[in-house]
């Protein structure tokens, strides 16, 4: 059971090489983020000929997130619980979340994840990163008392630790690599969920994303923000997990690479 998370940078964009890499790595769920699309202009006829039922959570231009499958999907939930900052209802205009049943021989639940981004910090954008940690740490705390199977996985828009990150001091001032975005994931781990890269003893460098600016992926200065958080039930069938890192050097790739996990089926 392969369950990848990639956040490919408008879907349309980059459909062939999306398209391509799936066909090669062939996982049988694939969650996608910043698919910046409605749900309409989704382009399901090529996913579903490569045999994947396609649940979509869109929003014109921005953001959104997309669950492929090739197993059928159960209990598909668009949007986040709870509200925001403001007091608006969760996801009142930001596509972030959507969250499926795979309905395979042992069913998953997996939540797919595109976090706000936070910058720049000290703006309403960075009280709405945490403002959304805090909503993503309750529905994690539900979600755990169910003692179910489940991955949530997806772009957190956080550098955990300056290990995550080839040259942390260029982060300083990013609302990714704040006091605060670091609390909160930890804050999130720390409820019983286990991080797959430590599960599988990543290396140092395992990055998941290169800025298209500055020779990034030429010098190789990336960051590790795309993360797998599993429950107990799903850290007690985990097999490995990979870092697609040659996908950022496919034509017009995205500035991530996909990160698969593999479960016991």
């Amino acid at each position: 059971m392969r369950i990848a998370t990639w956040n490919v940078n408008s879907v349309n964009a980059r459909l062939a090489t999306v398209l391509e890499w799936l066909e090669a790595a062939r996982p049988d769920v694939a969650c996608l983020q910043e698919i910046k699309c409605v749900d309409e202009n989704f382009p399901r006829e090529p996913f579903e000929s490569l045999g994947y039922n396609v649940e979509t959570h869109g929003q014109k231009s921005y953001n959104g997130v997309a669950l492929l499958s090739k197993y059928p999907l159960s209990d598909v939930c668009r949007g986040l619980p709870g509200t925001d900052a403001s007091g608006f209802e969760a996801e009142f205009e930001q596509a972030r979340y959507i969250e499926a049943v795979i309905e395979c021989p042992r069913p998953v639940r997996v939540g797919c994840i595109y976090l706000p981004n936070g910058n720049p910090v000290g703006t309403p954008k960075f009280d709405y990163k945490l403002a959304w940690f805090d909503r993503l740490n309750a529905h994690a705390r539900d979600l755990l008392a169910q003692e179910e199977a489940f991955t949530l996985c997806g772009d957190y828009n956080v550098i955990p630790t300056p290990a995550d990150a080839r040259n942390p001091e260029a982060w300083t001032d990013d609302a990714l690599f704040q006091p605060e975005s670091r609390a909160a994931f930890r804050a999130l781990n720390h409820l019983g969920l286990s991080e797959a890269g430590a599960l599988g003893n990543q290396p140092p460098g395992s990055f998941t994303f290169w800025d298209y600016q500055a020779g990034a992926w030429q010098r190789d200065h990336g960051i590790r923000i795309d993360f797998h958080l599993l429950s107990p039930q799903a850290a007690d069938r985990f097999r490995g997990i990979e870092t697609h890192r040659d996908a950022r050097d496919m034509d017009k790739p995205s500035d991530h690479v996909p990160v698969v996990v593999e479960l016991e089926d």
